[in-house]
């Protein structure tokens, strides 16, 4: 099949490889990127093993918290300059504050807006043409814990509250619920900075495991060693890559030296009881969305045509 430019540049952008090894890579593969990602890792020319998702819609995250719950919730926009704009960011803000109540993308969706008579889907319709871009309410969800805290993190804020990325932890214990909430904060801090795939290796996806293993085999293959020892290769990596996505295995971005589990056991000291880190959420803008690309120049010279 014909492989364009753009899947080239695409994977490129992904793995980091030569624009020739991107080349042969999506040939090998009939154009599949995933695929081809995994053919560059499994050759040792990829540099990096996967980036998310292209992240290219525009708008805000909001948070909420009250007692032992928060929420968090993804309000997009067509460009960065609305999303600075106090009239979106009241309505973000809002959107925030009925996740707390209902949740849910689409009880939140269905929910009334703050000081209205009409849901949150309507009024974010209606606010188009106050604002003059389009909008969307994308996503909500909501932690909650029976005794502890639910700490949340917003980076990059614009506002209080509001930013381009916002994570929640919540922290399950009997102890001191604000020393819970200030040890719970600093894990949201760690998983902005480090996007962790699970809480546990057990609640990663057993196919995401069988595809690293496929790929740390064939690798270990390359090497010419027996069987038995690229076995124990396989194992030694698939325990290095638990280290890297899952969160309790992860070392602690403020404390390098110990992973957050232990981080969470010297903490009950302060906390005054056994804690334990029941969920987190972690929602970056636009995340999964594909943008469209266009071109400036002829965007002007269409409008200037009309």
């Amino acid at each position: 099949m014909s492989i364009s430019a753009a899947q080239v540049k695409e994977l490129r952008d992904l793995t980091g490889a030569g624009m020739m090894d991107c080349k042969a890579a999506l040939n090998e593969t009939n154009g599949n990127m995933e695929e081809a990602v995994d053919w560059l890792r499994k050759k040792g020319i990829s540099k990096a093993d996967k980036k998310a998702g292209r992240t290219a819609a525009e708008g805000l995250i909001g948070v909420d918290a009250g007692v032992r719950e928060a929420a968090v919730v993804e309000v997009n926009s067509e460009t960065d300059f609305v999303a600075r704009n106090a009239a979106f960011q009241e309505i973000v803000a809002n959107v925030a504050k009925v996740a707390l109540a209902y949740g849910t993308t689409e009880a939140v969706a269905a929910a009334e807006y703050p000081g209205s008579d009409k849901s949150v889907t309507d009024t974010i319709k209606d606010a188009v043409g106050t604002i003059g871009e389009n909008m969307g309410f994308r996503r909500s969800a909501k932690l909650t814990v029976p005794h502890g805290a639910v700490a949340t993190y917003v980076h990059n804020a614009v506002a209080d509250g509001l930013g381009k990325l916002g994570v929640l932890v919540a922290i399950e214990t009997t102890g001191n619920e604000h020393a819970a909430n200030a040890f719970a904060r600093q894990v949201a801090m760690h998983v902005a900075a480090t996007s962790p795939m699970a809480l546990t290796a057990e609640e990663i996806d057993p196919a995401a495991v069988e595809r690293e293993k496929a790929i740390f085999a064939d690798q270990a293959r390359q090497t010419g060693k027996p069987e038995a020892i690229i076995e124990k290769m396989v194992e030694g990596r698939l325990r290095k890559f638990y280290e890297e996505v899952v969160l309790l295995k992860q070392a602690f971005v403020l404390n390098p030296d110990i992973t957050v589990e232990k981080a969470l056991k010297d903490a009950e000291k302060e906390i005054g009881a056994p804690a334990k880190i029941t969920a987190y959420l972690r929602f970056a803008l636009g995340e999964g969305i594909e943008k469209e690309t266009t071109d400036f120049a002829a965007e002007v010279a269409a409008a200037v045509k009309k």
